[in-house]
């Protein structure tokens, strides 16, 4: 089955709509002009709307033809990211500081565009719930919707989200089998040393000089420590101490971020920088406190959901479409706190070569219109697949 011409003949109009959003971000928890937006199309399409979970979160039930009580769910993402867009076309954001720099724009208007088709339609037996939600970029709003009762609210039994790839052709598909995503863990070391004349080292205790073992040593977890098959990320994004050119401090503080597929690989990866900056700081006569805090945890497919999500998407763009053996990426995305909740699966739809090498996260990025109807179509075919009519 390819794209649907319905759905295809609807491009101009969800290019609208994704120029639209597109000239309106809003960051996490903070899309009220977003969701107001989406719950307007919805309410349009005689969708039945709720609102209000993650505070800005919007949910919408399209009941199907038939007797089933069976629910599935399909979830976009909508918030924006603090960026000042370079771009100059018609459609760049309106928001100063803010942009939609990872195509959340594009996985909204997809996702409207099938709900429309499915809400006139209605050629499945169970019921469909189309999750728009807030706050994926750092806000952890996938998980706020599950506290607030998402899925107490609409128990499905399945969850399935999607995110456009540049780097990936148009026209592919990528479902991992196992790790889509990485898990993404942050890490605070405050170091404390002696204070003293930068003149006069040999009467002070240096935080910066062990800080800097410390950076030096910690990328040989990763190297020296961890199979070199098991990806691993530690990057050290700030390091701060000293407050003049003639004084050697008595604190630094070094901030980072620890990335991992395996749960297994966090516990091992925090241990050894912990037992590693302890050593480091009694050699230095220093002392140290570590602070770990948990983010976005793996997002993993369920080893049946994944296969299944890949033949709807071969259905769409042909089975040979679908390419199974892509490693996972490093960053991190909220919707793994939906695939711990529920079983599920989340593909990446080939977005091409980023215009002006403009990728994700970049001021110069603008989601690929061309996805839409294809986009669109998968969440169809894939409704059809899981809820079909006797």
């Amino acid at each position: 089955m390819p794209v649907f011409n319905t759905l295809a003949d609807r491009h101009e109009i969800m290019k609208g709509w994704r120029r639209e959003l597109h000239a309106h971000p809003e960051l996490g928890f903070e899309e009220t002009w977003t969701s107001q937006f989406i719950a307007d199309k919805l309410e349009s399409f005689g969708i039945e709307t709720h609102r209000g979970l993650a505070k800005t979160g919007v949910v919408g039930i399209i009941r199907g033809q038939g007797s089933s009580d069976r629910m599935i769910g399909l979830r976009a993402d909508i918030d924006a990211l603090p960026m000042q867009e370079a771009n100059d076309f018609a459609h760049k954001s309106q928001i100063d500081g803010c942009m939609h720099a990872c195509g959340h724009d594009g996985h909204t208007a997809m996702l409207l565009g099938a709900a429309q088709y499915l809400a006139e339609t209605r050629n499945f037996d169970g019921t469909v719930v189309v999750i728009f939600q807030p706050a994926e970029e750092g806000g952890a709003g996938g998980k706020v919707m599950i506290t607030d009762g998402l899925f107490d609210q609409f128990n499905v039994e399945t969850v399935w989200g999607m995110h456009n790839w540049p780097g990936v052709d148009v026209g592919k598909a990528v479902v991992q089998r196992g790790s889509s995503m990485a898990g993404a863990d942050m890490f605070t070391l405050t170091i404390t040393g002696k204070s003293g004349h930068a003149a006069m080292p040999h009467t002070t205790i240096d935080p910066i000089t062990c800080g800097a073992s410390m950076v030096q040593a910690l990328q040989t977890i990763a190297s020296r420590r961890v199979d070199p098959l098991d990806p691993v990320v530690i990057s050290v994004t700030q390091f701060h101490s000293g407050f003049t050119h003639n004084v050697i401090p008595n604190q630094a503080e070094i901030v980072g971020t620890a990335r991992f597929v395996r749960y297994e690989t966090r516990a091992f990866v925090e241990s050894q920088m912990r037992h590693l900056c302890a050593s480091i700081a009694a050699a230095h006569d220093c002392g140290v406190t570590f602070e770990w805090e948990e983010g976005y945890p793996p997002t993993i497919n369920h080893p049946e959901e994944d296969n299944r999500a890949a033949a709807s998407a071969g259905r769409v763009l042909g089975e040979d479409s679908v390419i199974f053996d892509a490693p996972p990426s490093m960053a991190s995305e909220d919707f793994s706190f939906m695939l711990e909740a529920r079983p599920g699966a989340y593909i990446w739809l080939g977005a091409g070569e980023g215009k002006k090498g403009a990728m994700l996260h970049n001021t110069g990025y603008d989601f690929n219109d061309d996805l839409l109807a294809s986009g669109a179509s998968f969440w169809v075919q894939l409704v059809e697949d899981e809820l079909p009519r006797g």
